[in-house]
């Protein structure tokens, strides 16, 4: 037994170092982590917090902190979205969409629950959801301060790329579509 202890301790001093920085690393992610909680105030705080965070990574030398920035600034496109009281957790993120994805299947009787939920899904997941906050019969009272509503600039855009997509897919449309996207960049359109 006493070989086996001095073989341990032999090993953990020669990575005692590698150590420190993966304790360091482990300290840097609970903060990280501790900005996408929805108890430690409110989304707009939290994505402050979340950038100082990146901010400070980026101007430290250890090559740990550069990935680390790689990882926020492609993670937080999604990160702070979506309404407060939003699912937190996978679980919570996979209840949040068995409605709608139920509700598209039984449109159109397939399995796959269609792009429309990754398309319209800021404004459909809502108004899919709406019995669930609101129990009662809406009357005309409650849904006039949506009649003037807009969809979010982001949910437009995929639109927007999803009708070059489908004219891009058919042969028929395509030289068409390629020459007014040629047209558009060089700024004749």
């Amino acid at each position: 037994m006493k070989k086996l202890v001095d073989c341990i301790e032999r090993g953990l001093a020669s990575v005692a170092n590698v150590q420190e920085k993966i304790l360091e690393g482990t300290e840097e992610i609970n903060k990280v982590a501790a900005t996408l909680d929805p108890q430690n105030g409110t989304m707009a705080e939290r994505k402050t917090d979340f950038w100082k965070l990146h901010q400070s990574f980026e101007t430290m030398s250890y090559s740990w902190y550069a990935h680390m920035t790689e990882v926020m600034t492609a993670f937080s496109p999604g990160l702070f979205v979506g309404p407060e009281d939003g699912p937190v957790t996978n679980d919570d993120l996979e209840r949040f969409f068995k409605i709608p994805k139920s509700h598209e299947r039984k449109i159109h009787g397939h399995r796959h629950a269609g792009i429309r939920i990754v398309i319209e899904g800021p404004t459909l997941i809502p108004t899919l959801d709406a019995h669930a906050r609101h129990p009662n019969p809406f009357h005309p009272a409650d849904l006039i301060q949506f009649s003037k509503a807009v969809s979010p600039k982001e949910q437009l855009e995929a639109t927007k790329r999803r009708k070059i997509m489908r004219k891009a897919r058919t042969k028929k449309n395509r030289i068409t579509l390629l020459a007014n996207l040629e047209k558009r960049h060089k700024g004749d359109g």
